[in-house]
């Protein structure tokens, strides 16, 4: 066999121009001190020695690579999967790609998983980083530049891209009353959460609000097979008196309704279901689900319109904070 062909290098580009590896690296790197002589034959043995740095050299010269990171709890969360494709549409529009890292809902690797990728990338996004609040500080100036989504930090110097969740609890409570509800259940997140402490936020400013109304909290989860195994506890619920549920999110409350069907209570008949995010499946499902709508994609864009203004070197931009929908649907329903 023949051998195999060599990579041109800088250094060949360097000895077909006549020039310094040094010049040459000021040229790639877009000098405006380089002598236009120079720079003119440096081009020219580019072209015809065909040399393309890769990504490790560009980062060397530049001091980026062009990519940035997203660190999630859990990709298989449609939430999140709308957030990152919103970002990395945008991104890409820049230029930029997207890196992934999921930690499955295992707090203790979210800080080593979050600086290993941005050693790797030009900046990162920490998706509802359920780590403790004093950890999560340290960790936003550890490996800055970030934008921190889905999750409030008073006072942090950091952009801070996120959901209404007091409001849009709030916002799903009044909705039932307007059914004539007064009993409900709230079917709550992973205990790490902090949108769970939020939602939990509203269901008490709710019914400080409404001093006739009572909201009972069933320890749940965050996936559709949480939903699906907390039938029973929410069938006790309702035994209590409770006319309908709230859900942490739409999984949950999806893998609800499946369990509850299965078990012959008619929704919204029996009992009404709500659910939040507003995920894709959730306007197909038998019946559709009634839900607090998210703009995931605008907020991945947002969050990009952040982080290259950080990666520029500008400065700090405000946060914002979105006040989720009403999207009213077939499983809730007037008390029966």
């Amino acid at each position: 066999m023949g051998e195999r062909s060599r990579a041109t290098t800088i250094a060949d580009v360097a000895a077909h121009a006549g020039v310094s590896q040094a010049s040459v690296s000021r040229v790639l790197n877009g000098k405006q001190t380089v002598d236009p002589a120079i720079v003119q034959r440096v081009q020219a043995s580019i072209a015809t020695l065909g040399y393309s740095p890769s990504v490790a050299a560009r980062s060397l010269v530049h001091g980026r690579n062009d990519t940035i990171a997203m660190v999630v709890p859990d990709l298989e969360n449609p939430l999140f999967q709308g957030i990152l494709k919103g970002l990395s549409l945008a991104a890409a529009s820049d230029g930029y790609r997207v890196l992934v890292a999921d930690t499955a809902e295992r707090v203790d690797d979210e800080e080593a998983t979050a600086i290993e990728a941005r050693h790797r990338c030009d900046a990162i996004v920490l998706c509802a980083p359920r780590m403790p609040e004093q950890r999560l500080r340290r960790l936003v100036e550890q490996v800055a530049p970030v934008v921190v989504v889905n999750r409030p930090l008073p006072d942090a110097d950091v952009p801070i891209i996120g959901v209404d969740y007091v409001r849009g609890i709030r916002d799903l409570v009044e909705h039932l009353l307007g059914l004539g509800h007064r009993h409900l259940a709230y079917v709550s997140g992973p205990a790490t959460s902090a949108s769970n402490a939020e939602r939990l936020r509203g269901v008490e400013e709710a019914e400080q609000v409404h001093p006739d109304l009572r909201i009972d909290v069933v320890p749940g989860g965050s996936r559709l097979e949480d939903g699906y195994a907390l039938a029973e506890a929410v069938l006790g619920a309702r035994d209590d008196g409770a006319t309908a549920v709230i859900a942490f999110n739409d999984l949950v409350a999806l893998g609800l309704m499946t369990r509850l069907r299965q078990l012959g209570v008619d929704v919204p008949g029996d009992l009404s279901i709500a659910g939040f995010d507003d995920v894709p499946m959730a306007g197909f499902a038998t019946p559709s689900l009634t839900s607090m709508s998210v703009p995931r994609g605008e907020i991945g864009a947002q969050v990009w319109a952040r982080l290259r203004t950080l990666i520029a070197g500008g400065p700090i931009e405000h946060s914002v904070l979105y006040r989720p929908r009403l999207e009213a649907r077939e499983s809730t329903g007037p008390v029966g």
